[in-house]
């Protein structure tokens, strides 16, 4: 910490500070709560942040800041206003810090303001804003204010109600201790998979255990994300962590299920935990789909969003509502409980049924939202549809040289019905019949067809969730048609694979860096290729323990490709510096 006289001296102080260190202003009046400067100061996740009498500047925003601190010195110094007084983002805000935060945005370098609510932060000019600004210093409990603020401000209800009382406050025990999310965020795989293997016991004892430590599992998962907002430790491994270990605990606690019970009663549910984790998987596609179909969408004029607005000023309505989807914690703790006193069978059962109504529920409603909205599509989301669609060599080939289809809903119509044919072939035509093979090549002319145009009609944001539904149902309907033993559960390690690459899309898309690179999505075949190649697999090695020999191979060959390629990307500084927030579903 250093000293400055003047902007001058300030500026020189900057320019001696080592290039890839942030640095940041602080007027010595500031007067306000610790956390107040820590939300202004140190979240990685901005280039520049600023609240009133304090900026921080990344190190890729220091040149700009020091372009601005230059420009607002010669600005001050002849009496010329910064920025047009109408233009003003913080008006009230006239230090130094303050102007040269105003100069940095009219230079295009955005800069973070974080809402502080009840918590202090004033630059005093005279004797009466100083006192004001100390009673309110006084009267605000900043570290009841910090730790209120771990929690997630939109949450499921049992999540809100029964794990965020008590888990902010292990992440605070964490945070005194110098733990990191990405150590909790570890922990809690660790304990998910630990309760994997005692469901996989397939004794009543061990179900007990898994679901005890299943809701274990879900406590620290709550409590990494609230450690990352309470210390505001976010990183770009925590991002990946955070995206994708709660789907690699889910669907490998199913596994040990499907393991338990055919160990403990010879009952084999590897058809249900498959079914159940491609159900729930197509749930996700179709939140990620929508969102991003209207991301930045404009001129939302929907009647039916207008209606959920007007149900959110209702208070029950608004948890109703989210418990109807099934989110992870309901969903979580039905799993646990059902494991302890019931069987697996019955477990996978309720997922079914459940996840099918919620998905029915979320479903309709983005329907509704969609056919009754005007809105235009841009060319960001349409890039986002395509890049979610998954498109192979074949279907691309497809589609440079197919005409685009004329339509405002051809392009989903066209997807389910390439969907129907491809589900349908494989559930209903002898197996292994040549049949499939022209259903699959049926699949692959209507995929490029699908994307042949931009994605940019209102409902072109199921063209993913259709192609998802074929290729995981696929899958499963032929390993499970094989009379193979042990072909459902290499099936299950296939579409897991291959469903950990989709969710890796989704999270660089998020991110801000796009889908992942054009190899690797050449390299694995895109959604059409593997799903072709399973149908010829079915074909060639009908009814032959090389089935599951094949799919086994493909699924480790995906893993390794994908795996390798996703831990290179979000440890790499490309990746964003996010923590994700998590999902409902």
């Amino acid at each position: 910490m250093q000293t400055a006289a003047d902007a001058a001296d300030a500026a020189a102080l900057l320019a001696a500070v080592p290039a890839g260190r942030r640095v940041a202003l602080v007027d010595p009046r500031f007067v306000g709560h610790v956390h107040a400067l820590r939300l202004g100061l140190t979240d990685p996740r901005f280039p520049a942040a600023t609240v009133p009498g304090a900026l921080t500047a990344q190190p890729e925003a220091r040149g700009a800041l020091l372009r601005a601190l230059h420009r607002t010195t010669a600005a001050v110094g002849a009496g010329a206003p910064v920025v047009e007084p109408d233009a003003d983002p913080a008006p009230e805000d006239r230090t130094v810090p303050g102007r040269i935060a105003v100069a940095l945005e009219t230079e295009g370098t955005p800069v973070q303001r974080p809402a502080l609510g009840s918590l202090v932060a004033a630059v005093p000019t005279d004797p009466a804003q100083q006192a004001a600004a100390e009673a309110g210093l006084a009267s605000v409990d900043d570290e009841a204010v910090r730790l209120r603020n771990a929690v997630k401000a939109h949450d499921g209800f049992f999540t809100t109600y029964c794990i965020s009382p008590y888990s902010r406050y292990i992440a605070r025990w964490c945070a005194r201790r110098g733990l990191t999310p990405n150590q909790v965020t570890t922990a809690s795989l660790i304990t998910a998979l630990i309760a994997a293997g005692a469901a996989a016991t397939g004794t009543r004892g061990g179900y007990i255990a898994a679901g005890i430590l299943l809701l274990v599992s879900f406590v620290l998962d709550c409590a990494d994300g609230q450690l990352a907002r309470y210390s505001l430790q976010y990183s770009t491994m925590g991002a990946w962590l955070d995206a994708t270990f709660d789907r690699a605990k889910e669907y490998a606690y199913y596994a040990g299920l499907a393991i338990g019970a055919v160990r403990g009663g010879s009952d084999d549910v590897w058809a249900l935990a498959l079914g159940a984790m491609v159900l729930q998987a197509c749930r996700h596609v179709v939140d990620f789909s929508f969102n991003e179909a209207n991301h930045d969408a404009v001129a939302n004029t929907s009647p039916t969003a207008a209606l959920s607005d007007k149900l959110d000023s209702v208070g029950w309505t608004v948890w109703a509502r989210r418990m109807i989807v099934l989110p992870i914690g309901e969903r979580w703790a039905m799993i646990a409980v059902l494991t302890a006193l019931t069987t697996p069978r019955i477990v996978f059962y309720a997922l079914l049924v459940g996840c099918s109504l919620a998905a029915c529920y979320t479903t309709a409603g983005r329907l509704l939202r969609s056919l009754t909205r005007r809105a235009d599509r841009t060319d960001r989301a349409a890039r986002a549809l395509a890049d979610l669609a998954d498109s192979g060599p074949l279907a691309q080939a497809v589609a440079k040289v197919a005409p685009g289809l004329p339509g405002t809903f051809t392009a989903p119509a066209v997807a389910l019905l390439g969907t129907l044919v491809m589900i349908g072939g494989a559930l209903f035509l002898p197996y292994g019949s040549l049949l499939t093979l022209a259903a699959a090549a049926v699949y692959v002319l209507l995929s490029g067809l699908a994307v042949a145009r931009p994605l940019k009609g209102p409902l072109d944001w199921l063209v993913p969730p259709f192609f998802r539904a074929a290729e995981y149902v696929t899958i499963l309907v032929l390993a499970a048609r094989s009379d193979v033993p042990h072909a459902v559960p290499a099936a299950f390690g296939l579409v897991s694979a291959v469903a950990y690459h989709h969710y890796d899309t989704v999270y660089r898309i998020r991110g801000g860096t796009g889908a992942p690179p054009q190899w690797l999505v050449r390299t694995l075949g895109g959604h059409e290729g593997r799903t072709a190649l399973v149908a010829v697999l079915a074909a060639v090695l009908t009814h032959t323990s090389g089935f599951t020999t094949a799919l086994t191979a493909l699924a480790v060959a995906v893993a390794l490709v994908v795996l390798v390629e996703s831990i290179r990307f979000w440890v790499s500084s490309s990746a964003p510096a996010v923590h994700d927030e998590g999902e409902l579903a």
